[in-house]
């Protein structure tokens, strides 16, 4: 990181420190190197990184220390990477809802803007967030339930995998059939057949 600008006013620097950890408090204490730029806080951060207040989270990913470990950083952390605007979609979501066995070996996001990380980690796929179709999981968004069967019944699981998916959404109460069924009309044709045989079943 280049070093703050010469003659940077001390309440200027403070300033981008506090903005810098609101954004970090976003995300479960992630945030980027863009952001450090962004906020002008790169002396700070080196500091930080200097006394264990501040840890690298990957590259161009930082974190700061008071944020204690959990169950769901990795989602948290690559929300950071998008700025927020990505959600946690596909099988990823299913798993995150409880509904199906799916155990994803990738982590699905549908991310509406920003550049991908270099990691096989990621299923990145690029469409447009509308708010409907996403909620609130804390530090990280993820598609709504109705929005996830939608999503798998578009995708390449096979029909008994759906068929458990769309079991487990109404069993539990994430969504009900008439939800699913009216949403479906949404879908391509094909997809909207796979959605019409898993409810038949339900």
């Amino acid at each position: 990181m280049a070093g703050d600008a010469a003659g940077r006013a001390p309440e200027s620097v403070n300033h981008g420190w506090r903005v810098l950890q609101r954004l970090a408090g976003r995300h479960a204490g992630f945030f980027t190197t863009r952001q450090v730029l962004r906020t002008g806080c790169e002396a700070r951060v080196r500091a930080g990184l200097g006394d264990g207040s501040v840890t690298r989270a990957g590259v161009g990913l930082l974190r700061l220390a008071e944020w204690p470990p959990g169950p769901l950083d990795e989602y948290a952390m690559w929300a950071a990477w998008f700025d927020g605007a990505a959600a946690v979609s596909h099988q990823s979501a299913a798993e995150l809802h409880g509904i199906g066995r799916l155990r994803p070996r990738f982590l699905h996001l549908s991310v509406g803007k920003g550049r991908p990380p270099v990691t096989p980690r990621l299923v990145v796929l690029r469409r447009p967030l509308i708010g409907i179709d996403v909620e609130s999981a804390g530090p990280f968004l993820v598609t709504t339930p109705v929005r996830t069967v939608l999503d798998l019944a578009e995708a390449d699981i096979g029909q008994t995998a759906l068929d458990e998916v769309v079991g487990d959404a109404v069993a539990i109460h994430r969504c009900g059939r008439d939800e699913i069924r009216s949403a479906s009309v949404r879908l391509p044709p094909r997809a909207a057949a796979r959605v019409q045989r898993a409810l038949a079943g339900v």
